[in-house]
């Protein structure tokens, strides 16, 4: 045991948790979410963490490492209409498909094969909302947040992954400091609430849907792909399996879906975690140990981001999904063959069109596919003539 494998752990929780939990209470909020059940939600997601982090790192003896799906956080952050209730029903609906899909082989193989443009154009249609409402919080009180917007592209060029950590530590630090915030809230432990969850149409269709392909396309495919790069070689169905299990056991408690981690795992699986690569499963049991802690105080922690001024909270959304923009309109646009198809994707999704119930992302990712189709039967017909 070295002291690297801790501290690469400790460090991939904090850096994961802090920079991207005003994502979590964004999506809370969306759905009407009362302060007892976003406390639930984050309770029960690191909690569900936790345990399939453990679980998997022990039984593979490899650093898997799991998180929650932010894309599908600012999916649900981005969605209109729908209740608490139905956010519960998307969840285990989500969690159902992907333990189908763990279960099933050709199902696995028939998502890998979605277009990643489309996928992608639909993915950064859903966070360009919130890089947008981020640059709008400047006007609101730039004596904040333009030090924190300076400080997070500064700070991004020798460390990335603490960038959003070290804007929100600092935002929260300077709002206290500066009296826009009265006083820290009461420390309390976290409590678990029951969710009763509704299942309707247009919640399965413009919610589950659309969380189940972000979480598998973005979030899953790329965490496997992180664990390969470092010369692991895991067999999907089961990680995929177990986690979709874990987030059906956590979603009547408020918890959106977990998956894979991609750029929490990166720090885990690397040679700085520890140098022989059979010894960095275990990264995985203290990971789990600091989201242990985070479930503990999860309602603590939801208080403080209760009292923090909105235009900060806007703000570290924004940014922590930057990368994640970026990198999805990377892929969108990279196949000059499907840039229309990823672009129209891109479209219909950022313009929040709801039609029949169902919401943008949905309509974003079937206009795509649709487009996409349109110029592959055309390529057909000119090679066929």
């Amino acid at each position: 045991m070295r002291l690297s494998v801790p501290v690469s752990a400790f460090v991939a929780a904090i850096v994961g948790f802090g920079g991207t939990l005003a994502v979590i209470i964004a999506a809370a909020d969306a759905v009407g979410a009362t302060r007892a059940e976003t406390a639930s939600w984050v309770t029960a997601i690191c909690l569900a963490m936790a345990l399939e982090t453990a679980w998997l790192s022990w039984r593979t003896k490899m650093p898997v490492i799991t998180a929650w799906s932010t894309p599908g956080a600012a999916l649900v952050a981005a969605s209109s209409g729908f209740s608490m209730s139905d956010a519960v029903g998307a969840f285990i609906v989500a969690a159902l498909l992907l333990i189908v899909t763990g279960l099933f082989k050709p199902l696995t193989r028939l998502i890998s094969r979605i277009p990643a443009s489309v996928a992608s154009g639909m993915l950064a249609g859903v966070v360009v909302t919130f890089a947008i409402n981020a640059a709008k919080t400047i006007p609101v009180d730039p004596v904040l947040i333009l030090p924190l917007v300076a400080a997070f592209f500064v700070i991004r060029l020798f460390n990335p992954a603490l960038s959003v950590l070290a804007v929100l530590v600092g935002g929260g630090a300077l709002a206290f400091l500066t009296e826009r915030v009265g006083g820290l809230p009461t420390p309390e432990l976290s409590t678990l609430t029951l969710i009763a969850p509704t299942f309707s149409v247009s919640s399965i269709i413009g919610l589950a849907v659309p969380l189940y392909l972000v979480t598998m396309a973005s979030q899953n495919l790329s965490g496997l792909a992180v664990l390969r790069a470092a010369g692991y070689h895991p067999e999907p169905g089961p990680l995929i399996s177990v986690t979709g299990l874990f987030s059906l056991l956590s979603a009547p408690f408020g918890a959106l879906t977990t998956n894979l981690a991609a750029i929490s795992a990166a720090i885990c699986t690397g040679p700085d975690a520890h140098p022989d690569p059979a010894e960095r499963w275990k990264t995985g049991p203290f990971y789990s140990l600091a989201y242990l802690i985070f479930a503990l105080f999860g309602a603590s922690l939801v208080a403080v981001f209760a009292v923090l001024p909105q235009s900060l909270i806007v703000l570290v959304a924004g940014l922590a999904l930057m990368a994640p923009l970026a990198n999805a309109l990377t892929i969108a646009l990279k196949d000059e063959h499907e840039r229309m198809a990823a672009t129209t994707a891109f479209a219909v999704t950022a313009s929040g069109l709801t039609m029949f119930g169902v919401g943008a992302a949905f309509w974003g990712l079937m206009a795509g596919l649709m487009v996409l189709g349109l110029d592959v039967a055309k390529v057909l017909k000119k090679r066929t003539a």
